[in-house]
């Protein structure tokens, strides 16, 4: 993540640019001083602090491991790290880095979660009822990712929420549980969404809500964004 998603340098829609620009199959490989270990049931199948990562345009952030370290276990060469290899995500059952579970993709070094207390004003609409309107708001910068307003659960209309059955999890803030909003015969799926035990990184958000913007009617004070073009 990160360096090819969202916004990054390496995306395919990056918030800046590069002087001069970098060719489009431009591959940054890096060591990635961390022991990572992959499980297949009960059983351990590999164990290594050589691992290399891999930022490739188009493609999630991977591993490159040894090749004489992965065993039976199916992979193909990296051509840009010679004697590394990729294994696929889900020729595994559990990806485990310095004991932390890992889901989808490996954490990238430079993507950081920043939770800052501020006064910019969150106003949430649903089927004509005000389910939040405060100014008493916490902001969330995360690398290349859309900038958003989280919400103490004092401010929310919570009488108005159900809890549902959706789950998403993220490796940066851990695992979101979903909310719908129900006024009157209208309900509306997944409008929000809480971290009720979020990674150390995020603790600042613990409980609180954010808003699905496509669900719901929305103001929220953030950012300007502006667009720089590229210098000729």
């Amino acid at each position: 993540m990160s360096l090819v998603a969202g916004r990054g340098p390496l995306s395919d829609n990056p918030a800046g640019y590069f002087v001069p620009p970098l060719p489009d199959d431009v591959v940054f490989v890096e060591p990635h001083p961390r022991r990572v270990q992959a499980l297949r049931g009960d059983r351990t199948v590999l164990d290594t602090e050589r691992v290399l990562l891999v930022h490739r345009r188009g493609h999630p952030l991977s591993y490159a491991f040894a090749a004489e370290e992965v065993g039976d276990l199916p992979h193909e060469p990296v051509p840009e790290a010679p004697g590394f290899v990729r294994v696929p995500w889900d020729a595994v059952d559990v990806w485990l880095e310095e004991g932390r579970r890992l889901v989808n993709y490996p954490p990238n070094p430079y993507h950081r979660v920043d939770c800052r207390p501020t006064d910019r004003r969150l106003r949430v609409t649903v089927a004509g009822e005000v389910l939040v309107d405060t100014r008493d708001t916490m902001i969330v910068f995360e690398t290349s990712v859309e900038t958003r307003l989280y919400v103490s659960p004092r401010h929310v209309r919570t009488e108005l929420l159900r809890r549902s059955d959706t789950s998403s999890y993220c490796n940066y803030k851990g695992h979101a549980t979903y909310w719908s909003a129900v006024v009157g015969d209208t309900l509306v799926a997944d409008v929000a969404w809480t971290y009720d035990d979020p990674l150390p990184e995020t603790l600042p958000i613990k409980g609180f809500f954010s808003f699905d913007a496509t669900r719901a009617e929305m103001s929220a004070e953030l950012p300007r964004e502006f667009v720089i073009s590229a210098a000729r």
